[in-house]
């Protein structure tokens, strides 16, 4: 029965395609803003910018819309169309309200670690009904460096005053796995829209399908037993 190396004194959630379905509402938008200027953006060009700096994003979208296009924009229209979409659409991932009460019985405590700023997280708890149940968050703005480097998650395990060794990180992207797992956190990985490579799952304590099986593994490197259905 597979176990975490060590029982965690902490869980340090990633938010976007992590906590909420953000990622599919992004992809859409990204995909809706250019067709309604006519431009095509497929499935499979989309994600092959997952991952990538803005410059890499740039230029591979300039490839296919053509040099002219005007990209700043279509990332407008973008954005705002995702915003839109947040209003109405947004989700929790499935098994996150059971991991939190979970957490919260077991009086472990958890964090946010994203890439989004402020404000956007705030937003995003609001909508859902989760204010106040994380312990911190770290968010842009608030560390040196942003994933993939390892100073986001290091910042979080300091402000709960606890080693990062003694953490596990919840990810579902290349990037945050390597911040969180360069920090020297327990990750595990949840894939979104995108299953990882082989390099990235050579980084991970494990991968797995969703945050119910997370709380399950918690549970039993904790309590050694399952948690009940």
């Amino acid at each position: 029965m597979q176990r975490l190396p060590r029982a965690p004194k902490a869980v340090l959630f990633d938010m976007d395609g992590l906590m909420f379905d953000t990622e599919a509402l992004y992809r859409d938008a990204t995909i809706t803003a250019p067709r309604n200027a006519g431009f095509e953006l497929p499935l499979s060009a989309y994600l092959e910018t997952i991952g990538l700096p803005a410059s890499s994003v740039r230029e591979l979208l300039l490839a296919r819309f053509g040099k002219d296009a005007p990209l700043e924009d279509l990332w407008r229209q973008a954005s705002e169309l995702f915003a839109q979409m947040v209003q109405t659409d947004l989700r929790v991932k499935a098994g996150l309200p059971e991991i939190l009460s979970f957490l919260e019985a077991a009086r472990i405590p958890s964090a946010i670690v994203t890439s989004s700023d402020r404000t956007a997280v705030e937003a995003h708890l609001s909508a859902t009904g989760l204010q106040g149940r994380f312990q911190t968050i770290v968010a842009y703005g608030d560390h040196t460096a942003g994933k993939p480097h390892p100073a986001p998650y290091l910042l979080a395990a300091e402000r709960l005053n606890l080693p990062i060794s003694e953490c596990v990180a919840l990810e579902d992207s290349r990037n945050g796995v390597l911040s969180a797992s360069s920090a020297g956190a327990m990750t595990i990985m949840v894939p979104d829209l995108v299953q990882p490579a082989p390099d990235v799952v050579g980084r991970c304590t494990c991968v797995l399908a969703d945050l119910h099986a997370v709380r399950d593994l918690i549970a039993i490197s904790i309590v050694g037993a399952a948690v009940e259905p």
